[in-house]
């Protein structure tokens, strides 16, 4: 038996999907602003994800920022690791990091053709 059974829902979605972000809103119709521009950058480089909608559960909306220690929403995780908040996402994209390091997990990240 698990001490925590949020914990096991949460360490299923992170481990069955290669990129999930744990936001407040769907990928379609984010709800805030910072998942907003998560869900942006990861469209921007055309990586399919699963959006988690920490808003349609309390307890994963908790548990997710205790299953992290991190203490903002939205949180970005690749196959299984997690990557970080709004902030940090947004930079690593700027930076050029971001592409560099979904390709080193394996996942396509390929700008939109303009």
């Amino acid at each position: 038996m698990s001490e925590n059974p949020v914990f096991d829902r949460i360490r299923r979605e992170v481990n069955e999907n290669d990129v999930v972000v744990f936001m407040k809103g769907t990928p379609v119709f984010p709800q805030c602003g910072f998942s907003n521009a998560v869900v942006q950058v990861l469209t921007y480089l055309n990586v399919p994800f699963k959006g988690v909608n920490v808003l349609e559960d309390e307890e994963i909306r908790q548990g997710i920022k205790e299953f992290s220690d991190w203490p903002t929403i939205p949180q970005l995780y690749v196959k299984g690791e997690f990557v970080g908040g709004c902030d940090i996402v947004r930079e690593m994209f700027e930076q050029g990091e971001l592409r560099d390091y979904l390709t080193e997990k394996g996942i396509a990240a390929e700008a939109a053709a303009e």
